[in-house]
């Protein structure tokens, strides 16, 4: 088990949270009105309270710039400005790394791809980002169908078996990280997919 001491987040992490507001400004959460930024933000305070670093925490922020703000392009600005290991984490948290939604793949074709990826990466860094983001997306989902009922399904690319499906897979990959802070948050996941099943 690591033990951490207290993170210091330092200029960067506040430049990385400014950028991740311009860059996602105009984004909002499926099928909602909710900011899309409210998502960074949840994601970036659950890697850092089970306790993730500051390049976690930026690469949290950022896990979707490349994804739906430019590509490979904007994965390269991340780069420059936070350096190689935040880029590094926020590339293998992408499932699609293409400059306009009209060239991405479909969706089961992307979440293969992205479990392969994952196995292969085995990092850990990449799966406490990973895993905090499926678990802030399936909370969002499970509070959602308490509010609103089964209609919440129609927002997504997949059917409720197919979600189920995507995240069963990804909370086998997690578990295989000695990590512990992965397992506990892969535990959290486990507990909030079985809600949403």
């Amino acid at each position: 088990m690591r033990t951490r001491g207290p993170v210091a987040l330092t200029s960067r992490f506040e430049q990385a949270l400014l950028y991740a507001a311009l860059i996602h400004r105009n984004q909002r959460r499926k099928g909602t009105g909710i900011p899309y930024v409210s998502h960074l933000l949840m994601l970036a305070g659950t890697v850092l309270e089970f306790g993730g670093d500051e390049d976690e925490a930026i690469a949290a922020l950022l896990h979707d710039a490349p994804e739906d703000q430019g590509g490979e392009r904007e994965l390269e600005q991340i780069r420059a400005r936070f350096g190689c290991r935040v880029a590094e984490i926020v590339e293998a948290c992408s499932d699609a790394m293409t400059e306009t939604k009209a060239e991405k793949p479909g969706w089961l074709e992307r979440k293969e791809a992205y479990h392969k990826h994952l196995l292969e990466s085995g990092d850990s860094l990449v799966y406490l980002v990973s895993a905090a983001d499926k678990l802030h997306n399936a909370r969002a989902t499970a509070a959602d169908l308490r509010n609103e009922g089964t209609s919440v399904w129609s927002r997504f690319n997949a059917t409720k078996d197919q979600a189920l499906w995507n995240y069963t897979t990804l909370i086998d990959i997690y578990s295989q990280s000695i990590d512990s802070r992965v397992q506990r948050i892969t535990d959290e996941l486990r507990r909030t997919i079985g809600e949403l099943a």
